[in-house]
């Protein structure tokens, strides 16, 4: 499904613990790391998209987690033009999504990243609130950064913490933690 500007709908997924860290996933069998995110069928709402990844990617249930809110309306991100496939149509430029802020109410137990036929992830950590604006592949960074903005007051209502500028050392360093590997 592609909007009339080639943007396909889709929804992400911002998961928070307790400590207000967030979830953060590495693609399978890359060193890449995003937020859960996928795309909204014609038959779905956002919210129901959102139930139906947030399952496939994460093993989580609409009772593990509590939603804290959503962005006011479609954030967009334009594809680099060599991830964009021309010979299929109709012409996909980039992704609009409702991004989601949950607040995850179970323990990390329930997190199930092969629930899936085609898991998305492989891997995943709990991270600093802006750590991954600046970890995520450069074309999605900008939308990543509104995304965080506006949803901050959910997490923060006293004010977000500042925004890190990290050199490669603080990067690493920030990155260490428990990595939690998709169970057999």
């Amino acid at each position: 499904m592609i909007d009339g500007d080639g943007f396909r709908p889709n929804v992400g997924i911002i998961l928070s613990n307790a400590d207000r860290r967030l979830f953060w996933g590495r693609r399978v069998g890359q060193n890449a790391w995003q937020f859960p995110q996928g795309g909204i069928r014609s038959d779905e709402t956002p919210l129901e998209a959102m139930y139906r990844e947030l399952e496939e990617e994460v093993g989580l249930m609409p009772t593990h987690v509590t939603v804290l809110g959503c962005t006011r309306g479609w954030l967009r991100y334009r594809l680099p033009k060599r991830f964009i496939r021309r010979h299929c149509g109709p012409i996909c430029i980039g992704q609009k999504q409702v991004w989601y802020m949950l607040r995850v109410d179970c323990g990390e137990g329930a997190f199930c990243l092969d629930r899936s036929e085609k898991p998305e992830f492989d891997a995943w950590r709990w991270v600093r609130y802006w750590y991954p604006v600046q970890d995520v592949v450069y074309f999605k960074r900008r939308v990543y950064e509104r995304a965080l903005q506006e949803l901050a007051p959910l997490l923060y209502p006293e004010g977000p913490p500042e925004m890190d500028v990290l050199t490669p050392q603080i990067h690493q360093q920030a990155a260490r933690g428990y990595l939690r590997q998709r169970r057999r």
